[in-house]
């Protein structure tokens, strides 16, 4: 449509030289498209299937132009704010990430993990431990005291060892088993004590029933403490014990040389410092002076040499105890406890010959091994039975004042002040 004057078709404006005045021209107006209805109720939350019904808009470029009557402010092609897309900046309406609430979830995952781990490995553990001894068995028992206490057996027990482990760890091949080595670890508020009882002590052997038999048997008299053990097994020993020091006796472990040497082993060695060196045959034992990491057949060396040292029995039983202290030190430790790849060998290792009481439990076992790391640690003291001279049969006897005195003490659960002169 064209509201200007005909000019003959040249373009060249009107004759009149004179330019015309101002000429209203007729506006132009497009069509107006139709306003669509909404395709959907902005109070209502429909599912994501109900919005794909209503026209979603998966956010594919073909070409199209989005936007609404806002320009970049409205939503993109009609889609529900809740289900507008979130672009690498952040640009979306869509809610933000709650870490505090994924990082609270992940917490307790992992704690119910490792407390569905900790659950399965106690219960695994107690299933292996050999509850045989039976203290109910034992008669005229004294008074309970304030401490627990503990009496802790190595015997020469060969048992499931092949013919090259016992030459290996120069064991020998006697039958039956033997206390190699006896302690009394009592575990105080006011400090643990270990106190070791040498094997060549001179008691009197009581009156008891037998552990089998269950007939009730006559004093055989004195004799020296281990032969206790050779009569009845680690009952009539509890019971000489109790008799013959007047202390209750609340738990038993006992451990043979496979077992000791395979818990060392287990554990990858155990660091000690040995003050002076010394050879002996019969054990095995070659050692310098010096801090060194001994191996399970060193280890066993080590705890049975008595022939190299003037005071024989007596400075093995030092030796014992030193050893023990070091070996519960390393044993209950982190890095051991929280590893299942050393915590796994290590309980398969002792579990599977360390016998003990009937009302030992897994949790009792663990305190006695955190009370000989307390003791290496300082928190306590390790002494031989204060001794008194000797006896018949090249044994020793014990001072019985100043034996009163330490089990009055340990009884009250007070500190331990008796010195043992030997």
């Amino acid at each position: 449509m064209n509201d200007w004057p005909d000019d003959g078709g040249h373009g060249r404006g009107p004759a009149n030289p004179q330019p015309e005045g101002p000429r209203r021209m007729s506006h132009v107006q497009r069509p107006q498209v139709p306003q669509q209805p909404p395709r959907y109720d902005q109070g209502y939350n429909p599912s994501f299937t109900q919005a794909q019904g209503t026209g979603y808009d998966s956010g594919y470029n073909t070409g199209q132009v989005y936007g609404g009557a806002q320009g970049g402010g409205g939503n993109r092609g009609g889609i529900p704010p809740q289900y507008t897309p979130r672009g690498p900046g952040g640009s979306g309406t869509g809610p933000a990430p709650d870490w505090r609430k994924r990082i609270k979830v992940g917490s307790i995952v992992l704690v119910v993990g490792v407390l569905a781990w900790g659950i399965g490995t106690y219960a695994w553990a107690s299933s292996q431990m050999r509850n045989e001894v039976d203290l109910s068995k034992v008669i005229e028992r004294p008074s309970e005291g304030d401490c627990t206490t503990y009496l802790i057996v190595g015997s020469d027990s060969r048992e499931g060892m092949s013919a090259e482990e016992k030459k290996k760890l120069h064991t020998g091949s006697a039958e039956g088993k033997r206390t190699d080595s006896m302690m009394i670890l009592a575990a105080c508020s006011s400090g643990n004590t270990m106190v070791s009882l040498p094997r060549d002590s001179w008691v009197t052997i009581p009156n008891f029933v037998g552990s089998e038999s269950g007939k009730a048997r006559k004093s055989p008299g004195a004799s020296k403490l281990n032969a206790a053990y050779a009569m009845d097994g680690p009952e009539l020993l509890v019971r000489t014990v109790e008799y013959n020091t007047g202390l209750r006796i609340d738990h038993y472990a006992e451990i043979g040389f496979a077992g000791f040497a395979n818990i060392v082993d287990a554990l990858g060695g155990v660091e000690l410092n040995i003050e002076k060196g010394f050879k002996d045959k019969k054990s095995g034992a070659d050692f310098q002076a010096g801090t060194q990491t001994l191996n399970g057949e060193q280890a066993l060396a080590f705890v049975r040499t008595r022939y190299a040292f003037a005071e024989s029995d007596l400075a093995r039983t030092k030796n014992q105890q030193k050893f023990l202290s070091a070996l519960a030190n390393q044993a209950a430790t982190p890095g051991t406890i929280l590893n299942p790849f050393a915590l796994y060998p290590t309980l398969g290792a002792g579990l599977d010959t360390l016998i003990v009481d009937k009302d030992m439990s897994l949790y009792d076992l663990g305190k006695m091994f955190f009370a000989m790391k307390g003791i290496s640690g300082g928190d306590g003291r390790s002494m031989n039975m204060p001794i008194a001279g000797a006896a018949p049969q090249g044994s020793l006897k014990w001072d019985m004042p100043k034996v009163k005195q330490l089990v009055e003490q340990i009884r009250n659960d007070e500190k331990v002040t008796v010195e043992s002169n030997r």
